[in-house]
């Protein structure tokens, strides 16, 4: 390929990294082939579309025949060249592979592996947060059931780096705990590691695709190579590494397909290939942190803007339903997809009973091995000691405690309470006044229509009504109180009738009251109430639990199908009746499951408030982070432990910022020049400089911007996504600089004298990074920032 300087011919403009990847007289043939439908991967592009595609070529050939730029803003003229990686990277033999891309990126990523596994099994220790996804790995390998606030890839892809390994998933990863000798815990890392050393070449090639001069692309990547935090954060169990990889992986495959698809050739297998390339990095993100939600809303937001652009220019209405289709498909079907697939390996795997096996429905419960409830009487008989819950989702199983209502009838409250508890378990004995001896008389099925006392296991309670006293809350509605009953007690206040509802496994005709598959209806005997929860909680006298009251229906005609009515027994505890595997009577709902889990999960997430006592020395706020105020102990910091320190590259985190939010004032400084008629300046050159660096900034601001609203605790670590867009962004406003300003002069000796600066500085914090073993006043010339706590403890908030 036949490559000149511009320098070289006197043009001055350009220096040799801005060459066209082919000659006029090759451009003249490519053409020729296209129109004789002759070239290879051209299917459906017509001379036409070739055309609106490379006329810039033509045009960049007329100013300078032999040769062109391969940027579009480096001209200083007004005039607006076209840059030429899109070609590049969709010319076949003329690609990447043939360039000096290849090699750039092949050396990027063996220093970026050198850096991340160097010293990687330094610390024998389970270190920071491989306490826990190091566990909930070892989960998958014992198929032990888990809860956790994040979806399941990234700690499914930890369990995948067990099994390769060799882990038998019986370690515990106790937090500093030394790993014993059957857990290789360096090869775990190291595989881990894996997916952040990609983070460099990936960077690199996005660089290509937003029309970033090779040279500042490859300082691009040099940015990401010798940062410290993303290093460190690449160096153990932990799932930022996957969540990065496929944050980078989606940046990379959406700006390729913004490329392709503004070349104008729409449906052929490259344009196929990153649009559905880009669907599978959106589900894969997604399905490692919630954090990748911001990814699904940048591509989002692109896709609509491109969209937009196509109803502007006022596409055939057929051929503009093709392109929605296609982007239902790949961005909304493929991503959803994965997100459910990986829900049904998570369940798939984790089929044992575990800590986390209450936060989904008795039913799911029901078929995990060990469950309490798995293995119980399917028949309820009187007597039996049972957990009553509501169907009505939210409040949990009926309750009761000494504490009594400061109000009404002042007995013992009864309420509703979502964990299990030794306070919800109650006998089902016959009607007041009929005795029983429950342990020697024969059995006695509960049936339809049978009336019932309910007395709590606990306090010896019973449960009562009266229509007399109002709730305490729903003062439409009775009070349901417990009252130890006596043989001068009024008579019936104390007596329910069972009405069951609906028979879930064995249908109408059964009127037996069954564990788990029985929905039915408590209604008092005497004023025809219906046992009822809602969405009320007591106050802090009643601890906060859910309101349980008597709904009137003196009718008997209340609807049958009102959910906050009914209750089924969860759990049937009867010395003398067989245990049953419920398995066989109770379905669970993939979807159901998965939905619920997913709202546990948020729940888990919102309930993770912050400790101001821990901020600076743990959690810290988003406002500190670009600007490196609170770097983060990973470990404790002991004179002869093995101590890191999660802190970035001071240079680089100081720098992305500045240009991260100087970014939006740089947009509108254009617009203002635009209005203003300047030379230089024009609405198609802004058009691609928007198109070039929308991604960057935008990935930035979605992924750090909205931590400022969130009411979760928040670690220095949550801003590494926002990071890698930054530094990105930082190589871009650079070569833009140096080309639009500079008109390319000194472009290569900047970039490496910032590449060497970047690497020293890098290599100043590296105790930090690949761990310090010594006293950590020894490292106190590198608190650079009053804030930092090196050595000591500071609180600057």
């Amino acid at each position: 390929m036949e490559s000149r300087n511009l320098k070289q011919r006197g043009r001055g403009a350009f220096n040799d990294e801005d060459t066209l990847p082919f000659t006029s007289n090759e451009y003249n043939k490519e053409k020729q082939r296209i129109s004789a439908g002759a070239g290879a991967g051209t299917e459906g592009l017509d001379p036409a579309h070739f055309e609106a595609a490379h006329g810039a070529v033509s045009r960049a050939y007329g100013a300078y025949p032999p040769i062109a730029s391969d940027r579009w803003d480096g001209a200083g003229d007004g005039e607006s060249l076209t840059d030429f990686s899109e070609v590049r990277m969709d010319a076949g033999v003329n690609g990447v592979l043939r360039s000096r891309d290849f090699v750039i990126t092949a050396i990027l990523t063996l220093l970026s592996l050198f850096t991340r596994l160097y010293k990687i099994g330094r610390r024998p220790n389970v270190t920071w947060d491989e306490a826990h996804f190091g566990k909930f790995g070892a989960f998958y390998i014992n198929h032990t059931f888990y809860h956790d606030v994040h979806p399941p890839l990234a700690k499914m892809l930890v369990a995948l780096a067990e099994v390769i390994a060799g882990h038998n998933g019986t370690f515990k990863f106790g937090s500093g705990d030394k790993y014993p000798e059957y857990v290789d815990y360096t090869f775990i890392r190291a595989q881990l590691a894996l997916y952040g050393a990609a983070l460099v070449p990936l960077a690199y090639l996005t660089c290509r695709h937003v029309h970033i001069s090779r040279t500042m692309s490859a300082l691009a990547a040099s940015f990401v190579l010798f940062d410290n935090a993303l290093c460190v954060m690449s160096r153990f169990i932990l799932l930022d590494q996957p969540l990065l990889f496929f944050t980078a992986l989606t940046l990379w495959s959406a700006t390729g397909f913004q490329n392709v698809n503004m070349s104008g050739r729409s449906y052929t297998r490259r344009w196929w290939t990153w649009l559905l390339l880009t669907g599978f990095s959106l589900g894969c993100v997604m399905s490692s942190k919630w954090i990748g939600l911001f990814c699904v809303i940048m591509v989002g937001v692109a896709t609509a803007d491109d969209l937009f652009r196509k109803l502007c220019d006022m596409m055939p209405w057929k051929q503009y339903a093709k392109h929605w289709a296609a982007r239902i498909l790949a961005l909304i079907i493929v991503p959803l997809t994965i997100y459910v697939a990986c829900f049904w390996v998570h369940f798939h795997y984790l089929y044992r009973t575990g800590s986390g096996d209450h936060k989904l429905s008795a039913k799911f419960q029901a078929h995990l091995k060990g469950n309490k409830l798995n293995a119980q009487p399917y028949d309820i008989t009187y007597g039996a000691f049972v957990d009553l819950r509501a169907v009505y989702n939210g409040p949990g199983l009926l309750h009761s405690h000494i504490h009594q209502y400061p109000t009404g009838s002042r007995m013992q409250q009864v309420t509703c309470f979502p964990h299990r508890d030794t306070n919800n378990v109650w006998q089902l004995q016959k009607a007041h006044g009929i005795q029983t001896n429950y342990t020697l008389d024969p059995i006695e099925f509960v049936n339809h229509g049978d009336i019932v006392q309910v007395v709590h296991n606990t306090t010896g309670a019973t449960l009562r009504a009266s229509k007399h006293v109002m709730a305490p809350l729903t003062t439409g509605h009775f009070e349901v109180a417990a009252e130890n009953i006596t043989d001068s007690s009024e008579s019936g206040i104390s007596n329910w009738r069972i009405e069951i509802v609906e028979q879930q496994h064995s249908g109408r005709r059964d009127k037996r009251l069954h564990a788990m598959t029985t929905m039915f209806r408590l209604r008092h005997a005497d004023s025809g109430c219906l046992m009822r929860v809602g969405s009320r909680r007591l106050p802090k006298w009643g601890w906060n639990q859910s309101e349980v009251t008597c709904l009137p229906d003196s009718t008997g005609k209340k609807d049958v199908r009102s959910k906050d009515v009914l209750w089924y027994v969860e759990r049937n505890v009867n010395k003398r009746v067989q245990k049953d595997d419920l398995s066989k009577y109770v379905k669970s709902n993939f979807f159901i499951d998965m939905i619920q889990l997913n709202v546990e999960m948020g729940k888990s997430n919102n309930a993770l408030g912050p400790d101001v006592n821990k901020y600076s020395t743990l959690e810290s706020r988003p406002g500190s982070w670009p600007f490196l105020l609170s770097p983060m102990r990973m470990v404790g910091w002991g004179d002869k432990t093995t101590k890191y320190y999660e802190i970035g590259n001071p240079l680089l985190w100081w720098a992305s910022a500045l240009v991260s939010i100087a970014y939006p004032f740089r947009f509108l400084f254009w617009l203002v020049c635009i209005k203003r008629r300047c030379p230089g300046y024009t609405a198609s050159g802004m058009l691609k400089f928007w198109d070039s660096s929308k991604f960057l900034w935008g990935g930035w601001a979605l992924h750090y911007i909205p931590f400022f609203f969130m009411g979760r605790v928040t670690y220095i670590h949550h801003y590494l996504p926002a990071l890698y867009f930054g530094l990105l962004l930082l190589a871009y406003e650079l070569d833009s600089f140096f080309v639009r300003w500079r008109k390319g002069r000194y472009l290569r000796l900047a970039a490496w004298t910032v590449g060497i600066v970047v690497c020293l500085v890098f290599v100043y914090f590296s105790p930090f990074t690949y761990g310090w073993n010594r006293p950590a006043k020894e490292l106190s010339g590198r608190r650079w920032l009053a804030s930092w706590n090196v050595y000591e403890d500071h609180n600057i908030f």
